[in-house]
Formats: C-alpha cells, structure tokens, sequence
C-alpha cells in the first residue's frame, strides 16, 4: 500500500506564473501563423462555406443571394477573420498543447500522463463544437431570423446584411460552440485530477442546468431555436462527462475505500 505524493516542484513567484504564461501565449501566437497563412490561401472558398447556411435561408426564403459591404476594408477583413478561425483550429493541437504545458508543472506524475489525451480531446471537441455550430445550428437560426422578412401590411421588408456584422455574428457563435464542447474535457480533468469527485458533480447538475440557461441566452441570438440547440448540448456534455469521470475514478474510488486513504492534492 502506498500513498502518492505530490512532485517535488520548485516554487515560482508570482511574476514567474506571469512570465511563463506570456511564454506560452506567445508560442501560439507564433504557432498560428503557419495555420492562418495556409487558411488565407482558400480565405474565399472558406468564407463561401461559412455564409453557405444563409445563402440557403435567402434562397428558401425567396430573396437574392446578396451580401453587402460599407467599408472598402470589410471585405478583406471577412476574409482575415474566417482566416483566423480556421488556421485556429488548423493549430488547435499545438495552442492546446501549450495550455498543458502551462498548467502541468503543478500536477501528479500520474495526471502528467493525461497530456496527448488532453491535447486530443480538447481538438476534437473544439472542432466538433464549430462544426455543430455550423452544420446543425446555423441552418436553423438563419432560416428562422431571415424567414421574418416579407410582406407587411403597406411595405415589402427585405433584409440587407452587411458582411462585417454577419462575420462577427458568424465567428462570435463559432468560438461559442466551439467553447461550450469543452465542457466535457475540463469536467473530466477535474475530476481526474481529484479536484472533484463524480458525486460532486452529479450533485453540481442542478446548478449547471440554470448557468446553461443564462450561457445559452447571452451567447445566442434572442429566438428560442438557437438557446436550446445551445442549451441542449450543454447539459448532455455535462452529464456525459460525469459519466466518463465516474467510469475513469471508479478504481481509484474503491481503492479509497478498501484501505481507508483518502489521497489529497
């Protein structure tokens, strides 16, 4: 029987954590170059895709398929924007292998472990989590915000959407869905890592549920369409990752039990 102890870490100071965290950020910034110069090259087959939900809404709508711009600069922004996210998620795996890298001199041996499966599942969800956004959700949302169009009494209503406020609406939801696919991955974390048990969350459930609620509200358009796709997944994930937790602490849990050690942090 024995008792894990914690690494034999070296002390940092505050403005140490600071530095190594600038060293960090700093490395993928330099890591998404590579990833944004290689999106610019298809920068407008990209931005094709990302308008294609609402390209779809206008059409089953019965509008022209048009888009306008104002500032002679919003068109190649569009372009440097969907640049951006997709050379992100290009070097997703090299940023999250950062993030790990920042936050692993503070664990156990055994959680160090945990790396290239943290580096894995961070990608995946992230990537899942935009491509959920995208293919599911943005058909729904634009076919029921643009389907508000038409005929009112005395006047014809038509939308006119300028690329820039379509853009930032775009990538806002992306990186939302794309952050809200995490869940799973930090849940799981916390409990590998024993911060939490599975009990803890379980039991944490309620309250999940009501700051789902408000997430979904505040990131989303106001129609009650687009909060619950959202919503939905949200709750799932979580209660998904308690799941995975319970399954991958179990061991641990009945070795606690067995010979009376509860290991702390």
């Amino acid at each position: 029987m024995s008792v894990e102890n914690p690494e034999a870490d070296v002390e940092m100071t505050f403005f140490e954590h600071l530095a190594e965290l600038r060293t960090r950020l700093i490395r993928s910034l330099l890591g998404l170059i590579p990833g944004v110069a290689v999106a610019w090259g298809f920068k407008e087959e990209l931005l094709g895709a990302a308008l294609a939900p609402l390209i779809t809404a206008f059409e089953g709508a019965g509008f022209p398929t048009e888009i306008h711009f104002a500032n002679p600069a919003a068109k190649v922004m569009a372009f440097l924007q969907i640049s951006l996210i997709a050379g992100f998620l290009l070097a997703s795996p090299w940023v999250f292998w950062q993030l790990w890298a920042f936050i692993s001199p503070g664990l156990y041996r055994r959680e160090k472990l945990m790396a290239i499966p943290f580096v894995l599942a961070s990608t995946l969800c992230f990537a899942g989590g935009a491509l959920f956004g995208h293919f599911i959700v943005f058909p729904m949302i634009f076919d029921t915000l643009i389907n508000f169009g038409g005929e009112v009494p005395g006047i014809a209503v038509r939308p006119t959407l300028m690329i820039d406020e379509v853009m930032g609406f775009v990538i806002r939801l992306l990186l939302a869905f794309g952050a809200v696919f995490e869940v799973p991955v930090v849940v799981v974390f916390l409990a590998v890592a024993g911060i939490v048990d599975w009990k803890q969350l379980l039991s944490f459930g309620r309250y999940w549920a009501v700051i789902a609620a408000l997430l979904a509200a505040v990131l989303t358009p106001p129609d009650v369409v687009s909060q619950l796709m959202m919503l939905g997944p949200m709750i799932g994930l979580y209660y998904l990752a308690v799941l995975i937790a319970y399954v991958l602490t179990m061991g641990r849990s009945n070795s606690e039990d067995d010979d009376g050690i509860v290991y702390e942090r």
